[in-house]
């Protein structure tokens, strides 16, 4: 479920064993791979090394990531970079050498890219060769409602349950299909839209990650969520992220008078990582009163930048913004969520049959903040072990048959009679984590936070039940499932520690140093034994 790099890879690797279906919510190439403008971390450098990789990753992290992911990771990037190219992607090359970016927290250049435009040679490099592939089959405009469990009454949650499928809603004729599979794969990205500003595409609503909190599995630090320091600031520009890498070729942040306010924050100044950066504008803006900050790189001269940053020039020039020539304007918004869905090492949950990968899982790489462009290189790590891993079991027999499973029940569910009820719900909770559960925290707000999310959740329960499911409540229901997670994981954390900062508990604290876990029993979506 999903055609990002992560549900690609899993799909081109696990076809040589069976038969694949990508389950994707509106066209394949629509995801946040498509969105990705830096590029992918990997060590391909002389100078550098698998251990400056490794301490960056574990520095960013502060304290969380799991030491032996963060290993595998960087061990394994470069075969999953050469496998891309084997793939047809053409990252870009100065002569016989790869020109390798720098980005902020990176102690060495080692970001592959391809211009400006990274994620989107990725994704139509793989959609290609998934497209060829005849034991593949796409299936656009499809939404996933909930998987299909074997059995898991509440009275004995400790008995070993099975993921067999998942139920499915046709966006185009409303028909709701039951999909049995031996091993399903959630790689459906992150849950930007929580936020009322986010880099993220409208599709990322954290379906995967609801989805599998509903059936059982712990969702893990979800209270870190990474806001990217510089969007765009401007109404028409929507969703519009000014990639890191502007910064990484010396881009610097000013305030409303023109002046540089990071070299006072960090050693790093603008290459410090992305929560100071992001905290540090916050901060800037609440002292000024302003509504926004400034990115300039115009001192590099407009031939360095129409050839660095193409499709980022040529966009700014849309929105009526010369980068060659001024600075422009950008604040920070909801980007990357480091916490889902709790792997093992291979990305599978603990229940057996369902793997989560990409944005949706937690492996441990990230910990409490996300080094930057670790994501598609955990998306490629982690969608090729999965795809191992799941191929292992389907040769052991291990995998149940695939077949047997229930039609979907309407039950007395009647057509929405108030679409206004979703979408006033949506705006809502979107405007409420933004001023409560943002860059910024506090015990109160959350106190706060959480008490409208009860209520959000039972008049969305109630909808759920009483009318025929739409893809606009099917989003809804996840974005308020994951909202409430959120808050419950903050509230959690009496201290800051990464990307998660609490007024009130200001330092980190060593007793804390630990991920959390949220998990509920699932409800009975069940399947005969056979």
């Amino acid at each position: 479920m999903g055609s990002g790099i992560a549900g690609l890879i899993f799909a081109h690797q696990a076809s040589a064993y069976g038969t694949v279906h990508i389950v994707t919510k509106k066209e394949a190439k629509e995801s946040n791979t498509n969105y990705a403008q830096g590029g992918i971390a990997a060590v391909m450098a002389e100078t550098d090394s698998f251990e400056n990789h490794i301490q960056d990753t574990l520095r960013a992290g502060a304290g969380l990531c799991r030491p032996q992911i963060v290993k595998a990771a960087v061990e394994e990037g470069p075969a999953r970079i050469r496998e891309l190219m084997a793939l047809g992607v053409r990252f870009h090359s100065k002569g016989a050498q790869l020109d390798l970016g720098l980005e902020g927290g990176h102690s060495h250049r080692r970001i592959l890219h391809a211009g400006d435009m990274t994620g989107r040679h990725l994704e139509q490099a793989l959609i290609a060769a998934c497209v060829q592939n005849p034991r593949i089959r796409f299936f656009e405009n499809h939404l996933a409602i909930d998987l299909i469990l074997q059995d898991h009454p509440r009275e004995r949650p400790s008995e070993r349950n099975r993921c067999l499928g998942a139920y499915v809603l046709n966006r185009e004729n409303r028909e709701i299909l039951g999909f049995a599979a031996k091993a399903v794969a959630l790689a459906t990205g992150g849950a930007g839209k929580c936020y009322l500003y986010t880099s993220n595409p409208d599709i990322a609503t954290g379906d995967g990650m609801a989805m599998a909190y509903r059936a059982g599995v712990p969702l893990s630090n979800m209270e870190f969520v990474q806001f990217h320091p510089t969007c765009l600031y401007c109404p028409e520009a929507k969703n519009f992220l000014i990639s890191e890498t502007v910064r990484g070729e010396g881009g610097l942040l000013l305030n409303g008078a023109g002046e540089r306010f990071m070299p006072r924050i960090h050693p790093q100044a603008e290459l410090a990582p992305r929560d100071i950066v992001a905290r540090a504008i916050d901060a800037e803006l609440k002292r000024s009163g302003a509504e926004c900050v400034y990115l300039d790189i115009s001192h590099r001269g407009a031939d360095f930048i129409r050839k660095r940053f193409p499709n980022l020039y040529a966009q700014c020039l849309r929105f009526g913004f010369d980068m060659a020539k001024v600075p422009f304007p950008v604040v920070p918004a909801a980007h990357y969520f480091c916490g889902g869905a709790e792997t093992d090492a291979a990305g599978r949950t603990e229940l057996p049959g369902l793997y989560a990968i990409g944005e949706a899982a937690h492996t441990g790489l990230h910990g409490a903040n996300r080094l930057a462009s670790n994501s598609l290189l955990e998306a490629c790590v982690f969608a090729h072990r999965a795809a191992a891993a799941a191929s292992q079991e389907k040769k052991s027999g291990i995998c149940g048959s695939g077949s047997s499973i229930p039609r979907w029940q309407t039950g007395g569910a009647i057509s929405p009679d108030e679409e206004v009820v979703v979408t006033q719900n949506w705006d809502e909770i979107r405007r409420l984590l933004w001023n409560y559960v943002g860059i910024v925290r506090t015990d109160k707000r959350l106190q706060r936070a959480a008490g409208r999310m009860e209520l959000f959740q039972k008049e969305i329960d109630s909808y759920y039940r009483n009318y025929w499911v739409t893809p606009d409540l099917l989003e809804l229901r996840n974005i308020a499932q994951v909202a409430e997670i959120l808050i419950r994981a903050a509230q959690l954390r009496k201290e800051s520690r990464g990307l998660h900062y609490n007024l009130d508990h200001p330092s980190p604290q060593e007793s804390l140093r630990t991920s959390s876990h949220i998990r509920r029993y699932p409800q009975k979506i069940s399947v005969p034994s056979a």
